[in-house]
C-alpha cells in the first residue's frame, strides 16, 4: 500500500478512482482558461480564480483581454490571439496581467488552438505565476546539474523498488547504462548478497519513512568484478507535497580508499599495541624458556595462529653457531603456542626437542642468512620446505596452512634462532606490515632471550663453582646423625655466599660449620671457598672454636675486605656436649625431647673480616636425641616480617624431635623460604646419638 492508503497499481495499469492532489502541476497552481473564437471566456478553472481573482460567474462570457489585460496591452494581446487562432501555432511567454484587486502580476502563459468535433475553434490558455515557475525551473536546473555532476551515485526507485533513473556516477559504479537500469530491480542489477541487503533496507525505508544514513555495504559489481569495494549507502523515502509515496532515493559513495586507510590505521594501532604489549610481557624473568614462551604468547593470536620459538642448538649450549650453504640446522624448540591438539601444533616440534632441519628448509635458510622468509600464499609444493618431515608436511596440509613467515632472532650481531609463524584460521595472508611487526617483536625478544641465555650460562658457572666448593658426602661421624640442604639463589648475581661443612676430628669429635659471605656473585663464592678451606685446615689443629674464629677473622681480612658470618661448633660425644663460638651469625636452634625448642643464647660476636674483636666459646649440653639446627639468613628473613617473628616461626616447626631429619630439612625449606627472597640458603641439622651410631643423611 502507498502512504496515502491507495492500492498499489497492478503491473503498469494507472490508478483508478479518486486520487489525492499532488505533483508538479499542483505546486505550480496551473490555471486553465478556454476562449471561443471571439475571445470570450467559455471555461474557467478554480486555479484561474485563484490566479486572477475573478470567480467563474464574473469571468464567463467576458472578453479575456478586457478582463485581464491593461488597456495599453489590449492591441498586442489581440494580435497574438489572432495569430494563434489563424495559424494554429502555440505561443508561450511571460505577460503582465491585471488582477481583480487592481494589482499587476507577471504570469507565464502557454496558448494553443483547440478544435472540437463540430469544427469550431477555441483557444486554451494555461497560466501560472511566473515567480513560482522561475523558482521551480531553478530548482530543477540545480537538481539536474547536481545529479549529473555529482561524484556520488544517485538513483530513484519506484514503490516496487525498480530503477526509475540513475546518474552517470552510478552508471560507472554499477557498470551499466541508465537504460540498462530502468525498470529493473536491485536484484537484477547488483550481485547477491549485496542486492539482498540493499533491498531489505530500501523496503524498510519505504515502509517506515525513516532514512538510512551512511550504511556501509561491501561487494563487487560488473564495473570491477575482481575487486572488493566498500560503499556508503543512504536511502530516503520520496513523498510528494501532499504525502503520496513516490519511491526511494538512494545515494552511493565508494569509500573503499577511506576504508582501506581506516583498516591500515587500525592495523598500525594494533601493531603499536602489540609492540607495547611485548615490551611489558617479554623479558619479565631471566629464564630462557619463559622468555621464549612470552614471545610466542604475544604473537598468538594477534600476529599468527601458531607461533614457535627455537634456538640453534649450539647457541643454546653456549657456543657460536654458523651454518654453511649445505649444512642442516639443529634447532632446539623452546616455546609453542597455542597448546592444543590441532594438526598444526602436532606438526611442530614440542618444547625441549632438538630437531634437525635439512639445508633446503625455509627455517634453515632463515637462520643461515639472518633474513626473514615470507610465503604469503602457501602452495602444496611449499609444505615440504616448511615442515621438518613429510609427516609434518601432511599435518600442515590437513590443518589448512595458507601463509607462513619465519623471522630470525638476532642479538649482538649473532643469529640465535628463529620465530616461526603460521596462519590457518586467520584468512589474511602475511604482508609487509606483518613482516615489520614480526621483525620488531623478534628484535626485542632476541635481546631478552640472549640476556636469559647469558644469565643461564653465568648461573650454571656460578652454581658449578659453588657446588664444587661445598662439601660432598662426608664420612660417617661418631655419635651424630646429620642432614643438610643447600638451595641456590634465584638470580645470577646472588649466587655464592652461603656454605656449611661437617668435619671429622680426632677423638670421635665432629666440627659443624655454617657460614655466609656477605655480598653475592662469583667473588662471594670464591671468598666462601677460601674460608671453607681455611676452616677445614684450622679444624684439623684441634683449636678451640673461639681461637679458630680469630684465625678465620684474619683470613677474611686478607680477602679484599670480605665480610662473613659464621657459627663453628665442636661436638664431643663422650662428654655429650658442644662447644660453640659465633661470629655475627644467627643463633642455632636446639631441640630436646620433652622440652620446647629454643635458640641458643650465644654471644653474637662480630662478623669475620671486621678484626680487632675477640670471640667467646660457649659449652652447651647435647644429649642423645637432642638436635642442633644451623641455618643462614636466607631461610628466615623476608621483606615484610620482623626477624623475631620469623625465628619464632622456625621454632614452632621444630615441634617433633622424632621426625626424620630429611623430612625436617624439607619442611623448613618448604615452609620458611619465601619466594620473594632471592638469597641462597644453607641448612645443617645434627642429632646426637648413642656412641656407636652415626650417619650423614
Amino acid at each position: 500500500m502507498t502512504a496515502a492508503g491507495a492500492p498499489e497499481p497492478e503491473g503498469d495499469e494507472p490508478v483508478r478512482g479518486p486520487v489525492r492532489p499532488g505533483g508538479l502541476l499542483d505546486v505550480l497552481g496551473v490555471a486553465s482558461v478556454v476562449l471561443n473564437a471571439e475571445g470570450r471566456i467559455v471555461l474557467w478553472s478554480p486555479q484561474a480564480e485563484e490566479l486572477f481573482g475573478y470567480t467563474a460567474h464574473e469571468a464567463l462570457g467576458q472578453y479575456a483581454a478586457r478582463l485581464m489585460v491593461h488597456e495599453r496591452h489590449i492591441q498586442l494581446v489581440g494580435e497574438l490571439f489572432a495569430d494563434v487562432m489563424s495559424t494554429g501555432q502555440s505561443w508561450s511567454g511571460g505577460f503582465p496581467i491585471r488582477h481583480k484587486d487592481g494589482s499587476t502580476r507577471l504570469v507565464e502563459f502557454r496558448n494553443m488552438r483547440l478544435l472540437d468535433d463540430r469544427g469550431d475553434l477555441y483557444a486554451l490558455g494555461l497560466a501560472a505565476d511566473q515567480t513560482t515557475v522561475r523558482r521551480l525551473e531553478q530548482d530543477v536546473a540545480l537538481s539536474e546539474r547536481m545529479v549529473k555532476q555529482s561524484p556520488m551515485g544517485l538513483a530513484v526507485l519506484d514503490t516496487r523498488l525498480r530503477y526509475v533513473s540513475v546518474n552517470p556516477a552510478l552508471e560507472r559504479i554499477n557498470g551499466l547504462t541508465a537504460a540498462q537500469h530502468q525498470g529493473r530491480t536491485l536484484g537484477d542489477v547488483l550481485p547477491y548478497p549485496y542486492a539482498k541487503a540493499l533491498e531489505d533496507a530500501a523496503r524498510q525505508v519505504l515502509d517506515t519513512g525513516a532514512p538510512l544514513i551512511d550504511h556501509p555495504v561491501g561487494g563487487r559489481t560488473v564495473a570491477d568484478p575482481d575487486e572488493d569495494h566498500i560503499w556508503s549507502v543512504s536511502l530516503y523515502r520520496l513523498d510528494d507535497a501532499t504525502g503520496n509515496v513516490l519511491g526511494v532515493a538512494a545515494s552511493v559513495a565508494d569509500i573503499s580508499e577511506q576504508h582501506r586507510a581506516s583498516v591500515a590505521a587500525e592495523a598500525a594501532r594494533r601493531r603499536l599495541a602489540v609492540i607495547a604489549d611485548a615490551s611489558a610481557r617479554i623479558g619479565t624473568t631471566l629464564e630462557l624458556e619463559r622468555t621464549a614462551c612470552e614471545l610466542a604468547e604475544v604473537a598468538v593470536p594477534e600476529l599468527a595462529d601458531v607461533a614457535a620459538v627455537g634456538l640453534l642448538d649450539g647457541v643454546a649450549e653456549g657456543r657460536s653457531s654458523t651454518l654453511g650453504p649445505t649444512q642442516s640446522a639443529l634447532i632446539r624448540s623452546l616455546a609453542l603456542r597455542p597448546q592444543d591438539d590441532s594438526d598444526a601444533v602436532r606438526a611442530a616440534d614440542p618444547p625441549g626437542r632438538v630437531a634437525r632441519y635439512a639445508s633446503d628448509r625455509l627455517i634453515t635458510e632463515c637462520v643461515r642468512t639472518g633474513e626473514a622468509v615470507l610465503v604469503p600464499r602457501v602452495k602444496d609444493t611449499d609444505l615440504p620446505r616448511i615442515a621438518r618431515s613429510p609427516e609434518a608436511a601432511a599435518l600442515l596440509g590437513l590443518a589448512g596452512l595458507h601463509s607462513y613467515l619465519a623471522v630470525p632472532l638476532i642479538a649482538r650481531g649473532q643469529v640465535l634462532g628463529a620465530l616461526d609463524l603460521k596462519r590457518i584460521r586467520n584468512p589474511a595472508p602475511f604482508d609487509g606490515d606483518d613482516l615489520l611487526l614480526a621483525r620488531e617483536l623478534a628484535a626485542r625478544a632476541a635481546v631478552q632471550i640472549d640476556n636469559a641465555r647469558w644469565y643461564q650460562d653465568a648461573r650454571n658457572t656460578a652454581l658449578t663453582l659453588q657446588h664444587s666448593l661445598l662439601p660432598g658426602h662426608p664420612p660417617v661421624t661418631t655419635g651424630l646423625e646429620v642432614a643438610s640442604r643447600y638451595q641456590p639463589a634465584g638470580a645470577t648475581s646472588e649466587v655464592g655466599g652461603d656454605w656449611f661443612d661437617v668435619i671429622p676430628l680426632e677423638g670421635g669429635r665432629t666440627a659443624l660449620v655454617v657460614g655466609d659471605v656477605m655480598g653475592s656473585g662469583i667473588g662471594a663464592a670464591a671468598a666462601m671457598g677460601r674460608l671453607r678451606t681455611a676452616t677445614t685446615t684450622l679444624a684439623a689443629l684441634g683449636l678451640d672454636p673461639a681461637l679458630l674464629l680469630e684465625h678465620l677473622d684474619k683470613t677474611a681480612s686478607a680477602l679484599d675486605h670480605s665480610i662473613a658470618t659464621c657459627v663453628y661448633a665442636v661436638h664431643d660425644p663422650h662428654r655429650r656436649q658442644c662447644r660453640i663460638a659465633n661470629a655475627g651469625h644467627l643463633p642455632p636452634a636446639r631441640v630436646r625431647p620433652g622440652r620446647p625448642p629454643e635458640l641458643l643464647d650465644l654471644p653474637t660476636g662480630v662478623p669475620l673480616g671486621v678484626g680487632g674483636v675477640g670471640f667467646r666459646t660457649v659449652t652447651v649440653g647435647f644429649e642423645p636425641g637432642d638436635e642442633l639446627v644451623f641455618y643462614t639468613d636466607g631461610l628466615v628473613e623476608t621483606r615484610c616480617d620482623s626477624l623475631d617473628e620469623r625465628l619464632d616461626f622456625l621454632l614452632s616447626l621444630l615441634d617433633d624431635p622424632a621426625r626424620p631429619l630429611e623430612e625436617v630439612c624439607d619442611l623448613l625449606l618448604r615452609t620458611l623460604h619465601h619466594p620473594d627472597n632471592h638469597d641462597d640458603v644453607a641448612l645443617l641439622i645434627a642429632r646426637a646419638q648413642e656412641l656407636g651410631q652415626g650417619q650423614y643423611q
